[in-house]
């Protein structure tokens, strides 16, 4: 009878050695498990994070940037200014520039930039070649990117022409462009903007980036349209209103509204818009804005590659 009450209780603590024995190895199991995926993914985190932008610590300021840009250039009347009826001279954008401490991008027609423009743009912009404005440019530190070569419509271009020539046409301005620089630019804004997705294909596999106002963008990576050459002209009857210098202010406050701080400005060489940016760059430095080049300002949001990063294609006919 003892024999079997020992049995009983000794077999009931067995068991239960056993099942508490069973509970703590789940439970060690499950923390083991727990701790491996723990390590996986911190270890994927930092893999990620190797290959993104590094974000602004919490609570950190976040970084306005603005890359200013020009269109349609080189003009040597826009950059150097020139003698006016009334005996004065009219402002320099190179100059407004340079005192503002301002770094900017020239997205230049390549037409200017060969010896058969020089004569055009001695007579009609003041005594200097397009090609030596660009030089001046380039030897300041700004930079110069790909408006095309002859700044035709894509849309019509491509009726008249085909793909091929439009991509010869960019390759042309990117040629004469390295001439000055050194640098086959990477970015290439087409004339007006116009565009198709078809053509912006062709225009990435030759190593570009196209520059676009689309909103299927990021807005980060999308161009912000001053709509300056609306001004232009004796009778600017669509100019922004209740002024240009308003028009764009606001277009940055709007952008702002929505969070974002970082915009890429278009304008084009005209005299009215280096009078407006002598009053709008100081208004957005008092806001807190940095000035940058557009490859600069591409590092500043993350975006993948900078203008170093392109390079002629193999075959380009002229």
């Amino acid at each position: 009878m003892h024999k079997v009450l020992l049995n009983a209780v000794t077999g009931g603590k067995t068991r239960e050695f056993c099942g508490n024995l069973r509970k703590t190895l789940l439970v060690l199991s499950t923390a083991l498990i727990v701790s491996a995926s723990l390590a996986a993914a911190a270890k994927s985190s930092r893999a990620v994070k190797s290959i993104l932008p590094s974000a602004a610590p919490s609570g950190a300021p976040r970084r306005k940037v603005i890359a200013l840009t020009f269109d349609d250039g080189p003009k040597p009347y826009v950059l150097f200014g020139t003698s006016l009826p009334d005996g004065t001279k009219s402002q320099s954008l190179l100059n407004l520039l340079e005192a503002e401490r301002v770094k900017a991008t020239f997205f230049v027609m390549g037409w200017r930039l060969a010896k058969s423009a020089d004569r055009f743009c001695v007579e009609k912009d003041g005594g200097h070649t397009c090609r030596s404005a660009a030089e001046e440019e380039h030897r300041l530190g700004f930079e110069i990117e790909n408006h095309t070569y002859g700044h035709g419509n894509f849309r019509l271009m491509e009726k008249r022409y085909g793909d091929a020539w439009i991509l010869n046409d960019i390759d042309r301005c990117s040629r004469i462009v390295q001439s000055i620089t050194g640098v086959w630019p990477r970015d290439v804004r087409p004339p007006d903007w116009t565009i198709w997705p078809a053509l912006q294909q062709k225009i990435k596999a030759r190593g570009y980036h196209v520059m676009s106002k689309s909103r299927s963008l990021p807005a980060v990576l999308r161009d912000v349209d001053s709509e300056d050459y609306f001004c232009a002209g004796p009778n600017p009857i669509h100019c922004p209103k209740p002024s240009l210098y308003d028009y764009v202010l606001e277009r940055v406050r709007e952008r702002e509204r929505r969070g974002i701080y970082e915009h890429i400005l278009c304008f084009h060489e005209l005299p009215i818009t280096v009078q407006v940016l002598s009053r709008l760059i100081p208004v957005l430095k008092a806001r807190g804005y940095e000035f940058v080049t557009l490859s600069t300002y591409f590092r500043a949001v993350g975006f993948p590659a900078d203008a170093s990063s392109a390079a002629p294609p193999k075959q380009a006919a002229d």
